[in-house]
């Protein structure tokens, strides 16, 4: 992991300075480590009046969720967090999560245990910003989708398993368990992914399932956007500040970023109920995805490319005209994204994964050598006349033969036949020169 979850003091309503970054252990030899993109704690909350808890989520009304509500929170919709697992005991998320499941071999086999010692925060926190419930009206974290449900994945990076391996399971799991959204606060921290990641992805798309992915965060170490922020197809999120620019330290940019979503002065909750203000686009993400679980509980009928094309096309624009590096398409408007007519669309505005495997992956196989020709010479018969044999029967060729060897063996008959014939005639000549004497 490049960074997690640290810090220490007092929620505050103003930013306070950022803690000391830490980096974790790595795993995944060759192949590189996955790494938490992106959680920067700020700070520890103590016991706060629940009304400073609501009321430091400016994005609910400054980025249209409240107004999305109107519509839907999400009902009937499941969101899958594959991160260091969810406590399910967090009165924000009690009766929100399901059964998941742990493929770290660390954590609870439900994806109900934090792993990784202190990062384990970071699954929780996510969680709950993408579908938290509150903890009383008007009280507590609410997430993005409070009405939709949360498939805890747990995943881990500091023991023996592989954590791209783990990813590719824990994708196909999210799949067959019915989530309609992937959230990915993680990164590979390299433009590249591996062959087992095609088809994990590939998986989810042909089954209509919309993968979101954080950006990752220069402050954590990651300064260009990596997998799978960098996969075709997906949901990238990059991260801007209270006033909606570009992040300079709780964000990375690349040409594969979608759209952007706060990643400063974030709140969420930790295991065994404590706040936590932190930074980084591993928060960023989830708030897409709640966005996207929004759009898919007022519009079940849309596939994954016009769910991903209603919240891009409707992104307020910032930064240079159209798609940049800095915020994509824009910052996500989820009234927009829930109520506004937008036309259909045939392809995913991010990109086909299937066809940049097919340029990019060709098959690469062996080549498989021709068989040895094999000539079936068939049996030269025996030519039996009425009267003497031939002496020459059995070296003489049937159609079949001729047809199967050609003209190769045509010019063997040839030569074999005049051998007979020079003998023939030897044989005449010694004959006659006997009958002489």
């Amino acid at each position: 992991m490049r960074a997690e979850p640290d810090g220490g003091g007092r929620m505050r309503s103003s930013p306070p300075s950022p803690a000391p970054r830490r980096t974790a252990g790595r795993v995944g030899g060759v192949l590189g480590a996955a790494a938490l993109a992106g959680a920067m704690a700020l700070g520890v909350a103590a016991p706060a009046h629940a009304d400073v808890v609501r009321d430091a989520e400016y994005w609910l009304d400054e980025y249209g969720i409240r107004a999305a509500w109107q519509t839907t929170q999400g009902e009937g919709v499941t969101i899958a967090i594959i991160d260091t697992g969810v406590d399910p005991n967090v009165r924000e998320l009690r009766g929100a999560v399901l059964e998941g499941a742990d493929f770290s071999g660390l954590g609870d086999p439900l994806g109900w245990a934090p792993v990784g010692g202190e990062s384990g925060e970071h699954g929780t926190l996510v969680a709950t910003m993408a579908a938290g419930r509150g903890s009383g009206p008007g009280s507590g974290v609410i997430g993005v989708a409070p009405g939709a449900k949360i498939l805890p994945i747990s995943i881990g990076f500091g023991g023996e398993r592989d954590s791209d391996v783990q990813i590719a399971e824990a994708v196909r799991f999210a799949v067959d368990r019915g989530a309609d959204v992937i959230n990915m606060s993680l990164t590979r921290n390299t433009l590249e992914w591996p062959v087992s990641w095609d088809e994990a992805f590939l998986y989810a798309a042909a089954h209509d399932v919309v993968i979101v992915a954080a950006a990752g965060n220069r402050a954590a170490g990651t300064t260009v956007v990596g997998a799978p922020a960098t996969m075709p197809g997906v949901l990238t999120v990059a991260g801007v500040d209270r006033f909606g620019n570009a992040s300079e330290d709780a964000s990375s940019q690349g040409i594969t970023i979608s759209v952007a979503a706060p990643s400063e002065e974030l709140v969420g909750v930790a295991p065994g109920g404590g706040y936590r203000q932190w930074s980084g686009t591993s928060g960023s993400a989830p708030l897409v995805a709640g966005v996207v679980a929004l759009v898919r509980a007022a519009h079940p009928e849309l596939d994954v490319a016009n769910v991903i094309n209603r919240i891009v096309t409707t992104a307020r624009d910032v930064g240079p005209a159209g798609q940049d590096a800095w915020y994509g398409y824009g910052l996500i408007d989820a009234k927009a994204a829930v109520s506004a007519i937008v036309p259909r669309v045939a392809a995913n505005p991010m990109g086909d994964l299937a066809e940049w495997v097919r340029v990019y992956r060709p098959t690469e196989s062996e080549p498989v050598p021709l068989p040895t020709p094999v000539v079936i010479v068939p049996e030269a018969p025996v030519i039996v006349a009425t009267g003497a044999r031939s002496p020459t029967g059995v070296l003489l060729p049937s159609i079949e033969l001729l047809r199967a060897q050609g003209p190769a063996a045509l010019t063997v008959t040839a030569f074999l036949a005049g051998l007979a014939g020079l003998g023939v005639w030897g044989w005449r000549g010694i004959s006659r020169a006997r009958d002489r004497r």
